[in-house]
């Protein structure tokens, strides 16, 4: 490009991103055509007389951890939070969590949630003026028991579906049984039968990540003595929808996996959108290997794991 062209792109540029001419205004002083204009600062962009920044650092101070997370672990998207202590961690993912399920539901979807304190928040924090009467909500674990009642699966499918005028499925069925014997029984029952079915053609997933067992609130309340003593077992890192895995993000072979009552780890990777919501020290190992294995398409986490994740 001649130098007589390069300074009329200057000169548009100048007049256009510092003087705050318009488009319309540039053509008429230099008497050409709008589209004319817009060309040249296209070409201004292309060869680098013009170079736009975006500062947003003080606007969204989290966006570069979240775009290294994105492009190393190719998710759709990461949304990071502050990091302020471990209730109002869960209180600011539940509600960052919300929001962007609102952002993607559409009518006539159907919706797996697993269960556990943080989505319980992301339940709490769940706000729309908009009614979703032909979304369905059904879990993907099971969620029958005395303890902690609020964060089983059945109660949080039914607080979504309130939430939103929608409709829900529910799993009568427990988190675990007592063997795997009994496990396949169960599986075989018409209604646990169907529900899976219903489940495994989710158009999104909402799960949390569990720590290693003794971290995880459900998790604990089922471990009995002899589970307890076997967590000397290397190979567990944590858990996604009670489904223990491995640092690979394989399902681990503790016996555990076989008594619990839940969506397979390769049922819920094919479901086209799977959100995580989690964050905590004793969450990262779990976080990356259910990353490295891609189980979630978006992952919904703090600024302290969002660094520990990226390193090595």
């Amino acid at each position: 490009m001649s130098f007589e062209n390069k300074r009329l792109l200057v000169k548009v540029a100048h007049m256009y991103y510092e003087l705050g001419a318009t488009q319309s205004q540039i053509a008429k002083e230099l008497d050409v055509s709008r589209s004319l204009i817009s060309k040249y600062l296209a070409k201004a962009k292309e060869l680098g007389i013009v170079e736009v920044i975006i500062h947003d650092d003080t606007i969204h101070p989290y966006r570069q951890i979240e775009n290294k997370l994105e492009r190393y672990y190719g998710l759709r998207e990461v949304i990071c939070i502050p990091n302020l202590g471990e209730i109002s961690s869960k209180r600011r993912l539940g509600a960052a969590a919300s929001k962007y399920l609102l952002r993607v539901i559409r009518d006539g979807q159907i919706i797996g949630i697993s269960s556990g304190t943080t989505l319980h928040e992301v339940a709490e924090s769940l706000t729309s003026n908009q009614q979703y009467q032909s979304v369905t909500f059904v879990p993907l674990v099971g969620g029958m028991g005395d303890e902690r009642v609020d964060i089983h699966s059945n109660s949080l499918v039914s607080k979504f579906a309130k939430k939103l005028s929608a409709k829900y499925k529910l799993l009568h069925a427990p988190v675990m049984v007592d063997s795997k014997e009994v496990n396949e029984i169960f599986m075989r029952q018409n209604s646990i039968l169907n529900l899976f079915k219903v489940a495994e053609q989710a158009n999104i997933a909402v799960v949390g990540i569990g720590g290693t067992p003794e971290h995880s609130t459900m998790v604990k309340s089922y471990l009995d003595d002899n589970l307890k003593r076997s967590f000397e077992h290397k190979d567990v890192v944590g858990d996604i929808c009670y489904n223990f895995i491995d640092r690979d993000g394989n399902a681990s072979n503790h016996n555990w996996n076989d008594r619990v009552i839940s969506l397979s780890l390769d049922k819920l990777k094919d479901i086209p959108l799977v959100i995580g919501v989690a964050s905590g020290n004793e969450k990262v190992l779990a976080i990356k290997a259910a990353l490295n294995r891609k189980l979630l398409d978006v992952l919904i986490t703090d600024e302290e794991t969002g660094k520990l994740l990226l390193e090595s």
